[in-house]
């Protein structure tokens, strides 16, 4: 099995050291006493990474139940399936903050431990915005693309400025703690309502106080608008001003201009994404969004956990994220090609699909083979299990 990463990079394992600030008053003051309690109910040899895979798991088992009941993602499906989502989010929220618990509680705190955490954290954006998207009955619409192409532009700005700032910061309002809370009530709502409930104009149902934008704009268009806001006037803002500072500190060697180009890879990312979905010579967006954004949460996974890796091995940034760019860059031309061709087609609705697909295994292999090679050279170096405590505590 070929390395991926060098000597310098497995040294620098022994320099690692987590660092993370959590602002919100309802996590400290809510939150963390429920995870403290929650931790106690595994077993002490019970891996970390165990736990956070079997978190993971719970919002797989999601995105198979939509695959199942609900592949329109406009519904409505049957009320359970709504509940289920609620339960899937929740669990996975408690068992993602209870992971770093129980490394600590049995002693086997790791670099990989993060970079397994982040990474997992990755892979649930997309899936995590095709369930959103499931609880809105948004469809296969512009509107569950946005959803996506949010989920990813906050989680690779967070990880841009923790690679830079080297702490982990969230802010009083986060998407991990208070965003994960509101998607848990906005699945309930639907169980109870209906998904249809989300359709209905946002003047009968809000406050004329929050109800500001013309009447026709439903209670859809204002979640989707509030995701927005938040995301570009509170998330981006702060991540760049965080990076500003850091690269203005005399002893660092990143100027703030080329932490700025380190954003390039997401902005390919997102405008291959959008171009596709938006070229009516396209069937992705009508037919085949789930597999649209679970093919491409899959390469935002990669670049993603890549910025992860560099941040825990102390590496310079991956420009060059990952090869799965080629293929979508590929197919975003392919769709878009007919604008220049006079309209001649060279991806018909079945060869799309078949691309689709074929896109989908490449990301999933290579994602999982690199994956293997990375996990097994941390275990190797560092002398631990992935899913098992090695080194157990003896006090």
């Amino acid at each position: 099995m070929a390395d991926y990463l060098s000597e310098q990079a497995l040294q620098n394992l022994r320099l690692y050291r987590y660092s993370a600030v959590d602002k919100s008053p309802v996590s400290k003051y809510i939150l963390q006493p429920y995870w403290n309690w929650a931790v106690t109910l595994f077993p002490m040899w019970m891996a970390p990474n165990l736990i956070t895979l079997v978190g993971f798991s719970f919002v797989i088992i999601n995105l198979v139940f939509i695959f199942i009941w609900l592949p329109d993602l406009y519904g409505p499906g049957p009320s359970w399936l709504y509940f289920s989502f609620a339960l899937g989010i929740w669990l996975y929220s408690t068992f993602d903050n209870v992971d770093g618990k129980q490394a600590r509680r049995t002693g086997s705190s790791s670099p990989l431990g993060e970079l397994f955490d982040h990474g997992c954290d990755a892979l649930n954006c997309s899936i995590g915005a095709i369930v959103q998207a499931a609880s809105l009955s948004l469809g296969n619409t512009w509107y569950t693309g946005i959803v996506a192409f949010m989920t990813t532009v906050a989680f690779y700005f967070s990880t841009w400025e923790e690679y830079h700032t080297g702490t982990l910061y969230l802010g009083y309002v986060n998407g991990p703690t208070e965003g994960l809370i509101i998607a848990v009530v906005m699945s309930i709502i639907s169980g109870i309502k209906g998904p249809l409930f989300w359709h209905q104009r946002a003047v009968d149902v809000l406050p004329s106080f929050i109800a500001v934008f013309p009447e026709s704009y439903s209670l859809n268009d204002y979640a989707v608008v509030g995701m927005m806001v938040l995301l570009f006037f509170t998330q981006v803002p702060a991540s760049l001003l965080a990076v500003y500072k850091v690269c203005q500190s005399p002893q660092r060697k990143c100027s703030f201009r080329e932490a700025l180009l380190q954003i390039v890879p997401m902005a390919v990312f997102l405008s291959c994404n959008a171009l596709w979905l938006a070229s009516k010579y396209s069937v992705a967006l009508e037919q085949h969004t789930i597999l649209f954004i679970v093919a491409n949460g899959i390469v935002f996974g990669r670049m993603a956990t890549k910025i992860i890796l560099a941040h825990v091995t102390k590496m310079p940034f991956p420009m060059y994220s990952t090869n799965l760019l080629i293929p979508l860059a590929i197919g975003t031309l392919l769709v878009c090609a007919p604008y220049v061709l006079g309209g001649f087609v060279l991806l018909t609705p079945t060869l799309e699909t078949l691309f689709l697909y074929g896109y989908f295994a490449a990301a999933a292999w290579n994602y999982l083979h690199w994956a293997q090679i990375v996990i097994s050279q941390f275990c190797a170096f560092l002398d631990i299990y992935c899913l098992r405590i090695k080194h157990r505590r003896t006090d």
